[in-house]
């Protein structure tokens, strides 16, 4: 393994431990003429102080606790002399053993001690004068390390990263390696986080053959978990599954049957009539509707609307607005309904509302607390900025621990708050929704805000849709344009797109048509941008958003043309190969990651600050210092495929966030994916200016497309009709 070093030592004191996932951050005294003590970071458990380990990582820098070294592999070295066993067995992990007990052990089994408990534990009982509470403690503490040791040992040798012992620990804990050798394909649908790539790489070492019946029942759960997550659908039909099965696995054809009838027999699949569905998206749609039926357990007493709005005609007062008739029914319906739901498209005044909403309610409901939360960091910094209001990811809120992939907060540990703001909705898929659901037991009062028309969740489930579609909830759509009355065309433009009528002549200055053949689509865009520039916008400001990575309108090509241009090579400018790419300093960079220890998500933009060289690091490799608003990032080059550039990113990327400049380029071959929403996502993110490139054709054809998929979801069923079963669904049952 390339630059990884090896340290043999004693961990001498943990300064910080994470007895869920395993971390510390320990001193550890090197065993060699120097005698020096570094600081040593990374998943250990169940680590002894004062015990020979050798350990295998790298030295890498953190931008605040300096240099440590990050650990990737560990061994403990047993003691193998006398003194050292006795040392050893009469330890404080061995709890009724004392030296004289130790030395009997040693006298009578001999040096090679240890190793004969761990093969036959019972030899103990041959030792005169040893206590069954000795006996007991020595077995038990000698099998759990070594279990945990050999578990550690197993993943280094197949290459499958000491990260997934958390997952492995947390479904199957001292039994994790019997598990995995009996049947690897298990940790698909026991460990959350682990995938049938990795539970393959196991079952290959293990030498598992193809059609192993194991291997085939992981390949269908893969299979299904795979067309749902691709489609965003919540189930497929059994014959579109079995056709797929027979696509990728035609000589296990007739396998096929048994296997779904055993897949349904374990729980791993629901089936409905002919829906199948992976039961994570069954379980979330039952979660979710059964929670929101029965909402809230206890309700907030009685509002006094009038005392309310004397309260509103005084804030209108204060800040210089007048709420027009649905924004006052909206606060009206928030106030007196456990759910709410507000929706409306760009300029509408929704962030207006969702200010009045908390002003109001801390007046209203001064001893009650309450949160706000969006699905993406950027998302929930713009809903803190434009509401004055403390808001997090939702991520954040429930705790998700990326080692296990899973929420602290649950059915067991509910939020302790009052009042729960979801804004841009349209972004949560129904996974995250229904662990919302589910850690929702003491929280009374519930307000979801979001833009129908946007783009879906990128996961399963279309939630906003079908609670809005369901009718059982209190909804607002406000539909007064307010950012129209300053001139702004490109609020008309983004509601024009949402009802396929635009016109290139009815813009004069704030949308930009600019027609031109695909081989110059790259040399506008960088003209354009350039302008920009020279208007003194940063590049910051100005955002290229397409909807594919290839071709040559596609997000690899426009991000190279963008930084050659705009953040060109320079020897005052630090730069390092990563693959295709070349990330320098003062480049615009986009997170692809949810990294919660380090507060930085999937979707976030920063500035790469600083590349620090090899000859400058203890370790010899360099290193990436990424700002995110005065969050500085450190990035090494086993984490560089988190990130990429920013200058030109996915439409899908950019929701939740908004620029003052959106340039979007238009072309046939981007034809699959130019459809009503993708466009009216795209040029609701611009503020000021909406820049469209390349073929009108391809834009104009793109918004008379509604939807290139229609999401099949039954949520809306079971929260009209209940949630145990769905009847057969007609045609008419999907009216979008």
């Amino acid at each position: 393994m390339e630059n990884i070093q090896q340290i043999t030592g004693k961990f001498t004191f943990i300064r910080f431990r994470n007895d869920t996932n395993f971390y510390k951050v320990c001193s550890f005294l090197i065993h060699d003429e120097s005698e020096k003590t570094i600081t040593v970071t990374g998943i250990l458990p169940e680590i002894e102080l004062d015990v020979l380990y050798t350990i295998a990582g790298k030295y890498v820098e953190h931008p605040r606790y300096g240099m440590q070294f990050a650990v990737e592999t560990f061994e403990k070295q047993l003691p193998d002399s006398r003194e050292g066993i006795i040392r050893y067995l009469s330890s404080v992990q061995f709890s009724h053993v004392g030296k004289k007990t130790a030395e009997k052990i040693v006298d009578l089994l001999g040096l090679d001690c240890i190793s004969m408990i761990r093969n036959e534990p019972d030899i103990l009982y041959t030792i005169p004068g040893l206590s069954d509470k000795a006996i007991v403690s020595i077995q038990n503490n000698i099998q759990e390390k070594d279990g945990m040791e050999q578990l550690v040992q197993f993943l280094n040798v197949h290459g499958i990263g000491i990260r997934n012992l958390v997952r492995l620990n947390a479904a199957f804990g001292n039994q994790a390696l019997q598990k995995l050798k009996e049947n690897p394909y298990r940790v698909i649908e026991e460990c959350d986080g682990m995938g049938f790539k990795t539970a393959d790489k196991i079952g290959q070492a293990l030498g598992i053959e193809k059609g192993d019946h194991r291997r085939l029942y992981a390949c269908l759960i893969d299979l299904l978990n795979n067309l749902t997550m691709e489609l965003g659908d919540s189930y497929v039909t059994c014959d579109e599954l079995r056709a797929m099965w027979n696509k990728n696995s035609p000589k296990y054809m007739d396998e096929f049957d048994d296997l779904l009838d055993e897949a349904v027999m374990h729980s791993s699949i629901h089936i409905e009539d002919d829906r199948i569905y992976p039961m994570a998206q069954f379980n979330a749609e039952v979660t979710i509707a059964n929670t929101l039926r029965c909402f809230p357990g206890q309700e907030m007493e009685l509002c006094d609307m009038d005392l309310m709005h004397e309260y509103l005609k005084s804030m209108e007062t204060e800040i210089g607005i007048t709420y027009d008739e649905l924004q006052v029914k909206a606060i009206e319906s928030f106030f007196q309904q456990p759910v709410s739901i507000i929706t409306g498209g760009p300029g509408t005044g929704k962030t207006t509302v969702v200010r009045a909403f908390m002003k109001l309610f801390h007046k209203m409901y001064p001893n009650a607390s309450a949160v706000c939360a969006a699905p993406t960091g950027r998302a929930a910094k713009r809903l803190c900025e434009v509401t004055g209001t403390q808001s997090t990811t939702i991520h954040s809120l429930l705790k998700w621990d990326l080692e296990t992939n899973t929420f602290g907060k649950n059915e067991t540990d509910p939020l302790d708050v009052d009042l729960l703001i979801i804004d841009e909705c349209s972004m949560v898929d129904a996974y995250v929704f229904s662990a919302l659901m589910k850690a929702s037991t003491n929280i009374r009062k519930i307000c979801l805000i979001g833009d129908e028309d946007q783009l879906p969740s990128v996961g399963p489930g279309c939630v906003l849709r079908d609670l809005i579609a369901s009718g059982r909830f209190p909804l607002v759509r406000l539909n007064h344009i307010y950012r129209q009355k300053d001139g702004s065309e490109v609020i008309t433009l983004a509601h024009a797109i949402r009802n396929g009528t635009v016109r290139s002549a009815d813009y004069h200055s704030d949308v930009h048509f600019v027609p031109c053949r695909n081989e110059v689509i790259k040399d506008a865009i960088l003209q354009i941008a350039g302008k920009a520039l020279q208007e003194g916008y940063s590049i910051d400001e100005i955002q290229v958003l397409s909807p594919m990575y290839r071709g040559a309108a596609g997000i690899d090509v426009l991000n190279n043309a963008l930084q050659a241009a705009f953040n060109p090579a320079d020897p005052s400018k630090r730069e390092v190969q990563s693959g295709y790419r070349v990330f320098r300093e003062k480049d615009k960079i986009l997170q692809l990651k949810n990294q919660p220890d380090d507060d930085v998500y999937n979707g976030d933009i920063g500035i790469l600050e600083e590349v620090t060289l090899p000859q400058e690091t203890e370790d010899k490799r360099h290193a990436l210092f990424v700002n995110y608003q005065d969050n500085i990032v450190c990035y090494r080059p086993e984490n560089f495929d988190k990130i990429t550039h920013a200058y030109c990113i996915s439409v899908h990327k950019s929701q939740g966030g908004e620029y003052p400049i959106i340039i979007m380029p238009f072309v046939r071959a981007h034809t699959i994916m130019l459809y009503r929403k993708l466009i009216y996502t795209a040029c609701s993110r611009a503020r000021k200016s909406v820049w469209l490139v390349g073929d009108m054709n391809a834009f104009l054809s793109g918004i008379q497309i509604e939807e290139r998929h229609v999401r099949r979801t039954t949520l809306q069923h079971r929260l009209i009709h209940g949630s145990c079963h769905v009847h057969a669904l007609e045609e008419d049952d999907f009216p979008f």
